[in-house]
């Protein structure tokens, strides 16, 4: 059984009753400093997506959809994530050293969002290995 206080850290940083259904919804319903920090992750990654790439709600959080899901992000009390799979973590992890990550999270300041550049060729990264296994 997991304690309650670790649970606690996972516990994300807007306090929801119902299921939000959009991504403007969930980013309303954070905080500040992590509002603004993923409304910056949010314009950057749109600047680098397809056209039809689609904003969605994928497991409570939002994220990016181009006939599959792309990457999420996401607002915790003490901590932002981003998620675009292990693959992609992998092969970025040098230029990650300076956060703190996981098989497919990348934890970064609540106040400091991901340099622009380096979420573009993530994204860029995602979208090849999709077409990769799809062709």
């Amino acid at each position: 059984m997991r304690s309650t206080k670790s649970a606690a850290k996972r516990k994300p940083a807007a306090k929801r009753k119902k299921p939000l259904t959009t991504v403007n919804a969930y980013l309303a319903s954070v905080p500040e400093p992590q509002r603004s920090t993923l409304r910056k992750v949010r314009a950057s990654l749109r600047a680098a997506l397809p056209r039809e790439a689609t904003e969605v709600i994928s497991y409570g959080i939002p994220a990016f959809k181009h006939t599959h899901i792309l990457v999420w992000f996401a607002a915790f009390a003490n901590h932002c994530s981003f998620f675009p799979t292990a693959a992609v973590i992998q092969e970025f992890k040098s230029e990650l050293k300076p956060y703190t990550i996981s098989k497919g999270t990348i934890q970064f300041p609540i106040d400091k969002p991901l340099p622009a550049t380096l979420l573009k060729k993530m994204l860029r990264a995602r979208l090849a290995y999709l077409a990769s296994k799809h062709t």
